[in-house]
């Protein structure tokens, strides 16, 4: 299991968005706070949202992580879950960014109504909307492809991913947890598609905004997927090493996803035989196909 090629290839929204992380925690978490302080300094509080309202607050502390551990292991996180934008591309991608961190600061703001303590600093700062209402499509739509064992203890490939995240959940206990449990919460709705919001996307300038937020990739191929011709698909199959491919013919829904995506139909039908109708293998596949 990985997040399909290196890079951020075809994820031009997950880059600005990790861009403005790192950004945001050099000048404002890390640095601006000297150590132990960018916590309190960041963090949010009752009287940041209901006595005296602090806009810039508010932005600062949904981009900047508090401490350098924390920025490894959310950074690491966010560069995972860009197989994501991959898959749904990159509108639909930034809808789940502003849903999740929405919903999750509605649950955060009701959290501090609940502990009026103006001189607490009970959420802790960073991403972890966007982070943790990621694990949903991460636990659900993700197939395990390796199990192992270490010292009699069970494993799989998706283990590694699951551990970064509870290091994060639990950095700063409480004030860390809250956040996260609201973007699991957020990313649950979501995926109830509450409202029809998995149908929604936002006008094709916004979404080109968020793409042009970010600095150039090292590949010239960062825009979403062009339609892969069907000699490309089955280049990518050859040249793909795969287990045995599959005799069950593909569904029809996952090939309707592979085609929503900008990939030929056979070239999808293909890569879906040799990734055993595994739609995020086979995403990869084209992916490496169209990279070539």
């Amino acid at each position: 299991m990985n997040g399909g090629p290196s890079g951020f290839n075809n994820a031009p929204v997950t880059r600005a968005f990790v861009i403005t992380s790192v950004l945001f925690t050099v000048f404002f978490g890390i640095r601006g706070g000297g150590g132990g302080g960018s916590s309190s300094k960041l963090a949010l509080s009752y009287q940041d949202v209901f006595e005296k309202f602090r806009i810039w607050k508010l932005i600062k502390s949904s981009f900047a992580f508090s401490s350098t551990s924390e920025l490894l292991f959310g950074v690491y996180l966010l560069y995972y879950f860009r197989v994501f934008e991959r898959q749904i591309g990159s509108n639909k991608h930034s809808v789940f960014i502003l849903f999740s961190g929405f919903v999750s600061l509605i649950l955060q703001t009701i959290v501090l109504s609940l502990f009026k303590d103006s001189s607490a600093n009970l959420l802790t700062s960073g991403p972890y909307a966007l982070i943790f209402a990621s694990f949903v499509p991460f636990c659900l739509d993700i197939p395990v492809s390796k199990r192992f064992n270490v010292f009699g203890l069970h494993f799989s490939d998706k283990s590694f991913i699951y551990l970064a995240g509870v290091q994060l959940l639990l950095s700063s206990w409480k004030r860390s947890m809250l956040p996260g449990i609201c973007g699991i919460i957020a990313g649950s709705l979501y995926r109830l598609n509450i409202f029809g919001i998995r149908k929604a996307k936002l006008p094709g300038i916004i979404a080109s905004f968020f793409s042009r937020m970010s600095l150039p990739s090292s590949s010239s191929h960062s825009q979403a997927p062009r339609r892969t011709s069907p000699s490309l698909g089955r280049q990518a199959v050859r040249s793909y090493q795969a287990p045995i491919p599959s005799s069950i013919e593909p569904s029809e829904e996952a090939i309707a996803t592979l085609v929503s995506m900008g990939f030929d139909q056979n070239a999808a039908r293909q890569a879906l035989v040799h990734a055993r109708n595994d739609v995020n293998a086979a995403t990869n596949i084209l992916l490496e196909a169209h990279s070539h």
